[in-house]
Parts: C-alpha cells; structure tokens; sequence
C-alpha cells in the first residue's frame, strides 16, 4: 500500500537539512524501487525549503511509521511536524518529473 509522508520543517533549521541530506538521500536508495515520488516542499518561490513529500510503498501503516522512525531527518530532529496518510494513486503521472537521461 502506498503511504504519503507530509514532513514539514522546524523554521530556521536549513543547515540542519544540508548537514544530514547524503544520509537522506542515501536512506531514501533502500527503498528506491518502492518510491512512487518524492521531493522537497517548497515556499512559493520554489526555492526555500518547507519541508519534504514522499509517497511510498510499504506492506503496512506500522511499517511506514517504523521506517518514518529511523529516518535521518527525523532521528535529527528536523521537522516540525510529520503526516502518514495512506495514498491511492488514481492519476497517470504526465507533469512535474524530471526528464530521462
């Protein structure tokens, strides 16, 4: 089932987010072939960070939050808050990807 994750930041904690991104980004590969999408949220300017979206398959809720649970952003103490929604995806995605190499 796939799940949502609406991570929002602390204010003021973009070092903190910078610090700790190779070992997200290398945390979020385990999972790599499991990940509907994923990316940043951002301000209104595209550019600051709010926070980060991914939707991601796993076998269960309790799963979801256990990998949530040892995620280095989180094991950091960078957000603020964080939101575990279960999420059907109904809509072929056709915008807002990068392109292939």
């Amino acid at each position: 089932m796939l799940f949502s994750f609406i991570l929002i930041d602390k204010p003021d904690h973009q070092e903190l987010r910078q610090r700790m991104r190779p070992e997200h980004k290398a945390y979020l590969g385990q999972v790599a072939d499991r990940i509907a999408f994923a990316g940043p949220l951002t301000h209104d300017d595209g550019v600051s960070m709010l926070g980060s979206l991914l939707v991601i398959d796993f076998d269960s809720r309790q799963a979801a939050h256990q990998w949530l649970a040892q995620e280095p952003f989180t094991l950091a103490g960078l957000y603020a808050s964080t939101t575990v929604h279960a999420f059907s995806n109904l809509w072929p995605q056709k915008a807002g990807f990068p392109p292939e190499n």
